[in-house]
């Protein structure tokens, strides 16, 4: 039998409980308010009965429908453009500009591949630096009795924990359609936190952990309590890398959009001009990218999450 988890989620006026395969896919969604019991996978409906049933005190008899629930009304975050979609043209929601009709392609046959990254956690790359930096019991007795100084971890676990908060936001997109990668490896030493896959596009997500800070994010640099950083450019080169990685592996053109993800800000000011990166509070990218559809049709995100977990993908990236 299939191994169920149950996860509660709780936002923007909506109480749901949802029912997750062992590898992160949401496979059912229960409305605690309707009482509807959507299937988005094709899984045991007694199975799935028989989680929910421990997280409900008077389980009620559910309505049963196989299609996803209808977007939430929300307000949209910052620099956010409501999609359409013609016959030629689909609009990206996040790069605000008119970007060619990508073609409807079939499901990818997706075999189980060794360097498959779909199993990879939030903060990867931050949990190995900091495993690297944190001295064993004998190593930090002595540093302490030497009063030698600490290796500076700390801002390796801010930043650890601003990637699994946004990892934890992006999950509730899953029963959207939406599927979600984690620390995809690049070369040199580099990664990308997260990728987006879904019907409003592809993005890739950098998570900046700046708690209480006052960010405005412009054309080419984005200042953090007054103090430039060049966060916007490297958003930028980061999805065109994406781009070419998946365009490349796919077989055809992908087009990825940069989203800079700040947790935890005081304030966040994003420039009009800015049109082709996307700025955001990490708490509202449920409500900005759930209802967002258009570009892609359900087998093409599958095709490219499929391309996009495998690890040869990024090699040359």
């Amino acid at each position: 039998m299939v191994e169920l988890q149950v996860r509660p989620w709780k936002r923007f006026g909506q109480d749901r409980l949802y029912v997750n395969l062992h590898d992160g896919r949401s496979a059912a969604c229960f409305d605690r308010r309707t009482s509807e019991l959507t299937l988005l996978l094709d899984v045991d409906r007694d199975a799935v009965l028989a989680a929910l049933a421990a997280h409900l005190p008077d389980p009620p008899t559910p309505v049963i429908r196989t299609n996803p629930p209808a977007a939430t009304s929300t307000t949209p975050a910052p620099n956010t453009r409501t999609p359409t979609a013609t016959a030629h043209t689909a609009h990206n929601p996040v790069a605000g500009r008119e970007v060619p009709a990508q073609p409807s392609v079939g499901p990818a046959e997706l075999a189980t591949y060794s360097d498959d990254l779909a199993g990879n956690p939030p903060g990867l790359a931050l949990q190995a630096k900091l495993a690297e930096l944190t001295p064993g019991f004998w190593r930090a007795l002595i540093d302490r009795l030497l009063r030698r100084p600490r290796p500076e971890t700390e801002s390796w676990r801010k930043g650890l924990a601003g990637e699994q908060l946004v990892a934890a936001e992006l999950d509730a997109l899953t029963a959207r359609g939406w599927r979600v990668l984690h620390s995809i490896p690049l070369p040199r030493n580099m990664d990308i936190d997260h990728l987006l896959i879904g019907p409003g596009g592809v993005f890739t997500l950098n998570t900046k952990n700046h708690r209480g800070a006052r960010i405005w994010v412009g054309d080419r640099a984005a200042t953090i309590n007054g103090q430039a950083y060049r966060y916007v450019d490297r958003s930028r080169a980061e999805a065109k890398r994406a781009s070419a990685a998946l365009s490349d592996t796919c077989g055809f053109p992908i087009a990825v959009a940069g989203v800079l993800v700040f947790v935890e800000a005081d304030t966040l000011t994003v420039t009009p001009s800015l049109t082709d990166v996307y700025a955001t509070h990490h708490d509202l990218i449920a409500a900005a990218f759930e209802g967002v559809t258009g570009v892609w049709q359900p087998a093409d995100v599958e095709t490219i999450y499929a391309c996009a977990r495998r690890r040869r993908t990024w090699h040359d990236a």
